[in-house]
């Protein structure tokens, strides 16, 4: 019907069955009049005539202007999530589906009316100059940001064509310095799967940085790579990982899930509403042993893999509380190129577990500053740079430790040790 989207940013929906929505919608209106619906309809067009007639601008302001206001008060008044989308901003929506744009790479959210960083892109300029989850975008080209706008009025300004500059201003909590970037947009190609590896020990190693249309399947071919090479357990890392699909979590998570096992649910607004989603995948599943890595930047298709893994005993989670971002948002398309992106739902894991302001709490918690994010996320970006000296010039800093890594790879190691000593103590 259409696609869910579980991310701090949004998707895009199919039209049709929308389509055929809206006139079963019309047809109800026409035979079984909503009385309360009219009524309330009526108040507003008589309040839209009154501002038309009466506001003291010489030229009207137009009865569609007023409507597409009157439809982002409605809209975005009811939660972070919901919004009007106008015919821009879709088309936005849809340059996000082919996986490239112009911009600067960063993943935002509004908290109590500021713009936060959820997490700058890996290899984009955000994460190059040096922008941190936390930050707080204060002024973009020397004008202030709205406090109450709206999220997608300043990703739009942050967009454009690439090669363009743009001077963001942000806050950083955490030093209570204000920075200025002057950051150069590039075509930003959002790479699902990074980093594949097998690490000391036979530990395979993938991070996903977002669930889009394509990680399913760049996952899997990840999986079979590393289970060509050997490795005996396996790392996921989902740290920054803001979210996506929710169909691509499942599909990311299956190979892992006995065919017919529930991973994720979700609930609307009536009981009826409940949508189990089971893996249909054929034949044996991945027993590997596994261990996820999550922070405060993972979020929403992120914590369902997470939760899912968590819950059913497949996984060691390490790192620290993900993000909270439980909801399912649909995106609805309307007349003249428009959408509307409703909540309609929210997300549980297979223990019935809701993460919406909850986050999903590791088994180790092992906490890093965004300082350290932001210095282990450029020497991620540069694997080939292994003289010490070269890596300092590059970078200014020294590597330092991925603490989170280190802990999920010694617990793999622990675990391979005791199921060593269980084979060689049930051996004749």
């Amino acid at each position: 019907m259409f696609k869910r989207i579980l991310t701090l940013i949004s998707g895009v929906a199919l039209g049709l069955a929308i389509g055929v929505t809206a006139l079963r919608m019309n047809a109800s209106w026409t035979f079984w009049p909503n009385r309360d619906l009219s009524r309330a309809s009526g108040y507003v067009k008589d309040v839209m005539k009154l501002v038309n007639e009466q506001y003291v601008e010489e030229k009207p302001v137009s009865y569609d202007q007023l409507a597409r206001n009157a439809l982002h008060g409605m809209i975005e008044s009811l939660d972070p999530h919901s919004e009007f989308l106008e015919k821009k901003d879709h088309e936005e929506f849809e340059e996000d589906l082919s996986g490239e744009f112009g911009g600067v790479g960063i993943q935002v959210e509004t908290r109590q009316n500021r713009i936060i960083v959820i997490a700058p892109l890996a290899g984009t300029p955000s994460e190059r100059a040096g922008v941190q989850r936390g930050d707080e975008i204060v002024s973009i080209d020397g004008k202030p940001v709205d406090t109450g706008g709206n999220l997608d009025h300043v990703v739009s300004r942050l967009r454009g064509k690439p090669r363009t500059r743009v001077q963001v201003g942000f806050y950083r909590p955490a030093t209570k310095q204000t920075l200025q970037f002057d950051l150069v947009r590039e075509i930003i190609k959002i790479e699902s799967v990074r980093g594949v590896r097998v690490l000391d020990d036979g530990i395979g190693y993938v991070q996903l940085t977002e669930f889009s249309d394509h990680t399913a399947e760049q996952f899997r071919r990840a999986l079979e790579q590393l289970l060509r090479q050997g490795v005996h357990s396996l790392i996921i890392d989902l740290r920054n990982n803001p979210g996506g699909l929710l169909d691509a979590a499942v599909d990311v998570v299956e190979p892992f899930f006995r065919k017919k096992e529930l991973i994720v649910y979700t609930k609307g607004r009536n009981p009826a509403d409940r949508e189990e989603f089971r893996a249909k995948i054929d034949g044996p599943n991945i027993t590997l042993p596994l261990a996820v890595l999550i922070n405060a930047g993972s979020a929403s298709a992120a914590e369902i893999v997470t939760g899912a893994l968590k819950d059913t005993g497949r996984a060691i989670v390490v790192g620290e509380r993900s993000f909270g971002k439980g909801s399912v948002q649909s995106v609805f398309k309307l007349d003249n190129g428009e959408g509307l992106r409703l909540t309609t739902a929210r997300y549980y894991t297979p223990g019935g577990a809701t993460i919406h302001e909850q986050g999903i709490t590791p088994h180790v918690e092992v906490v890093m500053t965004p300082e350290e994010d932001t210095k282990l996320a450029r020497q991620r970006s540069r694997p080939d740079i292994t003289d010490l000296a070269a890596f300092k010039e590059r970078f200014g800093f020294e590597p330092i430790a991925d603490r989170q890594l280190e802990t999920a790879i010694a617990m793999l190691q622990g675990v391979r040790r005791f199921a060593d000593r269980s084979v060689a103590r049930a051996a004749p």
